[in-house]
């Protein structure tokens, strides 16, 4: 097997257990090395790291996928790792809709797997593990034995690792537009043309912390995508519930799922630009008992987290001002780069800039099917907070 050592000087973060090598952290790289094929990862002084993929036209040259030098890296490999994957979230409740496979958080870097039902999505992110995703699609197709899988690569970040983007179906072609069940709720999915892999699993738990607060309240959403968390207000017993979404496409969606719910008297969708819409609407008077805010990432660089943080800031400020004293705002943030003490933070000088006081409820991350490993900071991605607006 060929071997790659690091040099003397290099980050902790490997030694205690990140998965990533970078490639100023390589001493020396073979030219004859193809990328995707297995190595095996040295210190300096010749002490076994673990084994990985390789890809030479990566900064991240190596992605390690076991600290464990006896443990072969091959179809059987994948299948096990699958396997626990799957006994993990089933321990944990997640026997329907989850998360079986988050990337470095399950020891199988840029890996994602999502199932809905028997139905899968997979994203291979790498080159390293593009080459392995005929054996991962046999495995679920072992252990599962699902109606279908399909692949959605149609990610930009795939380039970087020198991928093409593409999606399409990894068994017998199916309707890709299923209906999915959740927290007693309902909900169309299209697997094909939704975002990410078609359905936001991560805030599946969250979207259960506002079942007291909804309760006879006038509650307004914006970014709802699909209006999973309005629908969810609208069934815990909300009077109204408006949701506002600058695509028609989700807003369609979102008020056909109010309708397969049954609440589509109490539960509206609107098409507009919330940024603009709610600046309005604070100007106007108008007030609402709950403000719910799910907003995409506003960044994936560093480049641009100062325009991040005000863009957090702004919409939480608008937010905020069309709160009754002693309601409540939910917010999100599902950007990487603005940690948790950081988004806290956004929100604390939203309060201050609006005027009104916060008491914090509920401080949440991802659902556990999106598990959270210490050390490895990309795991922890997704903020949710609920706070009553004084």
């Amino acid at each position: 097997m060929i071997k790659i050592n690091l040099r003397k000087k290099i980050s902790q973060r490997v030694v205690n257990g990140h998965p990533w090598i970078f490639n100023n952290e390589i001493e020396n790289l073979d030219e004859t090395i193809k990328g995707g094929e297995i190595v095996e990862v040295y210190t300096h002084d010749k002490k076994f790291v673990g084994k990985g993929y390789v890809n030479p036209k990566s900064q991240i040259v190596v992605r390690l996928l076991t600290r464990n030098k006896n443990e072969e890296i091959n179809d059987q490999f994948f299948s096990k790792r699958i396997l626990e994957c799957w006994e993990y979230r089933k321990k944990l409740g997640y026997i329907e809709n989850c998360r079986l496979v988050f990337g470095e958080a399950d020891s199988m870097p840029q890996l994602i797997i999502d199932k809905f039902n028997d139905y899968f999505v997979i994203q291979t992110l790498a080159l390293g593990i593009d080459v392995w995703k005929h054996a991962i699609t046999d495995a679920l197709k072992k252990i599962f034995d699902p109606k279908g899988i399909y692949e959605r690569n149609d990610v930009p970040v795939r380039e970087l690792e020198g991928l093409g983007q593409q999606k399409g179906f990894l068994s017998e072609p199916f309707d890709t537009k299923i209906i999915i069940n959740e927290n007693g709720l309902k909900f169309h999915v299209d697997l094909e043309n939704g975002q990410k892999t078609g359905y936001f699993l991560d805030q599946q738990d969250n979207r259960r912390a506002i079942q007291q607060i909804v309760k006879g309240a006038d509650v307004l959403g914006a970014f709802t995508y699909t209006g999973t968390f309005e629908i969810h207000a609208a069934h815990y017993g909300a009077r109204s519930v408006l949701g506002l979404d600058i695509s028609e496409n989700a807003v369609t969606q979102a008020n056909r799922n109010a309708e397969l719910n049954g609440v589509q008297n109490a539960c509206k969708f609107e098409t507009a630009n919330a940024f603009d819409v709610l600046k309005q609407w604070a100007k106007e008077g108008h007030q609402y008992d709950v403000v719910m805010l799910d907003p995409p990432a506003f960044t994936k660089s560093r480049e641009t987290i100062q325009k991040a943080i005000t863009g957090y800031k702004e919409i939480n400020l608008r937010g905020m001002k069309l709160i009754r004293p002693g309601g409540f705002l939910v917010t999100s943030s599902c950007t990487n780069l603005v940690n948790a003490e950081l988004f806290q933070e956004i929100i604390g000088m939203a309060a201050k800039d609006a005027r009104r006081k916060i008491r914090q409820v509920v401080f949440q991350t991802q659902s556990a099917d999106h598990p959270v490993i210490w050390g490895l900071e990309n795991t922890q991605y997704l903020k949710f907070l609920v706070i009553q607006v004084m």
